[in-house]
């Protein structure tokens, strides 16, 4: 099986960025927390036209966050995935790394301020391309907005 590779040259990330049709947001916040990057920029992503599919981590009362359904894991979501943009702290990432093995996305982003190397290399070594501490808006303004 192939490995995947971590992401960090300039020409990757805008690659990576460009390709985006549907990313899963592992800790989305909800529109109560609009003000929070977890719920503003996967509210950026939605409006270049990506469909984002909404992973919250906690409210489980939660049914619907940017008008998606919401599911309670990665690999609970059916069909591709391009891509997760993970708003996690580094050390809750490890619980979710079996998870996003088995959904095999794309790639999984950690967003700015997050790493977690052990993590990323669990993922790669299964195939899973990892960018780490980056931010989606940031890269996706830069690199692939109209």
């Amino acid at each position: 099986m192939a490995n995947g590779k971590l992401i960090e040259d300039e020409a990757g990330i805008e690659a990576l960025v460009r390709s985006l049709k549907r990313v899963a947001v592992l800790g989305i916040k909800t529109e109560q927390q609009a003000g929070q990057p977890a719920f503003s920029v996967p509210k950026y992503v939605q409006s270049q036209g990506i469909e984002v599919v909404p992973v919250p981590v906690y409210y489980p009362e939660v049914k619907e966050i940017l008008g998606k359904p919401v599911f309670r894991t990665i690999s609970a979501i059916p069909g591709e995935l391009d891509l997760v943009d993970v708003f996690r702290r580094p050390q809750d990432i490890d619980q979710h790394v079996d998870d996003l093995i088995a959904k095999k996305p794309r790639a999984v982003w950690f967003q700015l301020g997050i790493r977690n190397d052990v993590a990323a290399k669990r993922l790669i070594e299964a195939g899973i391309d990892v960018v780490q501490d980056r931010c989606l808006l940031v890269d996706h303004q830069r690199y692939a907005a109209d």
